[in-house]
């Protein structure tokens, strides 16, 4: 039988960095791309190249022959702290549209077999996500369109990109909503991190019987799912007869302060949380709406998000600790000076 072969773009990220694991479990040949390495593990790819995909010579160069799946990962992008301030929307809309707009016309030309986007459900229009307890979040609300992020407008106009690219040259594209993913081996501090790594490094730094922040009044409303769900539903969505649109996130939603607490739980330490106003925390709730994935890949995400958060909990704490170590080497040789 021939070898699968995958191009992974943006596999020095998080999601990246694991779905090429998986691949390579699963028997694949996988060429890998990102402008960086992978920070926190060695890639396994068989190829890794460092390259921006935002040039045009890269992508012909990474993409120079026929693929039997390309996952296009590779965005400008972050948490709360990096897209709602305004301050990066320029980036984020030309780097991450370019990389797409780069990708697809190779593949075009490539003439590759399957390609998957990730899309995410910052697409979804403020005006449903106004109640922390009754967003609406399906896949068919997306319009009228009215994102409350400039990452959003981006991410909801690549979805069209790819969907004129499959019917005006017959590509082959899978299109995914992420809602929040995380685990391990992930940005966990920098200010791109997201809530649960963030909320993991502050319990993790935090003294027992002391205080961490938790951005906002904390009754904002989310739902995570664990990066091995994530990859499941990427990979039953590659293989189904079916394009997208579609939400690949838990429908387990919590307040930020329930994600705290449960993180506090997990640590086993007595902290307390001190709601801290901030200009940007996004819409007021989001949960992901599992109907159209379970009636089309008769699948949906149900792992608890508790079991999840305590697999990452102990990485960032492992992570922290290894900062700390070198923290009081590094004062240590200060004072033999």
């Amino acid at each position: 039988m021939r070898m699968k072969k995958v191009l992974v773009c943006g596999a020095g990220g998080f999601i990246g960095g694991h779905l090429v694991k998986k691949l390579k479990s699963e028997g694949a040949w996988v060429r890998a791309v990102d402008i960086k390495n992978h920070e926190y593990a060695v890639s396994g790819a068989d190829e890794f190249i460092i390259g921006d995909l935002t040039e045009q010579q890269v992508v012909r160069e990474v993409l120079d022959m026929p693929f039997d799946e390309v996952y296009q990962l590779a965005a400008d992008m972050g948490g709360a702290g990096y897209i709602f301030t305004g301050e990066n929307d320029a980036n984020v809309m030309h780097n991450s549209a370019t990389i797409n707009l780069n990708v697809l016309q190779q593949v075009v030309h490539t003439r590759s077999k399957k390609i998957f986007y990730s899309s995410s459900a910052c697409i979804y229009p403020a005006y449903n996500q106004v109640d922390p307890q009754n967003p609406k979040c399906s896949e068919g609300s997306a319009y009228p369109a009215d994102p409350d992020s400039d990452y959003g407008w981006e991410k909801l106009f690549s979805e069209r990109l790819y969907l004129a690219f499959s019917r005006n040259h017959g590509i082959n594209v899978k299109i995914a909503r992420f809602h929040n993913i995380f685990g391990p081996e992930g940005t966990w501090d920098g200010g791109k991190e997201k809530a649960p790594a963030a909320l993991c490094r502050k319990v993790a730094y935090a003294d027992d019987n002391s205080m961490i922040e938790v951005w906002g009044d904390g009754k904002q409303t989310r739902s995570f799912l664990y990066i091995d769900e994530c990859l499941e539903g990427m990979e039953r969505l590659m293989n189904a007869d079916f394009s997208g649109p579609v939400n690949i996130g838990s429908e387990e939603m919590v307040t930020l302060n329930e994600l705290a607490e449960a993180i506090i739980r997990i640590s086993g330490k007595n902290i307390s949380i001190k709601n801290i106003p901030v200009p940007h925390t996004g819409v007021r709730g989001r949960n992901s709406d599992n109907k159209l994935i379970q009636e089309k890949l008769g699948w949906a995400p149900s792992a608890p998000l508790e079991a999840g958060l305590e697999k990452t909990f102990a990485w960032i704490n492992g992570e922290v600790e290894k900062q700390k170590k070198i923290l009081k080497n590094q004062m240590a040789m200060i004072m033999e000076k």
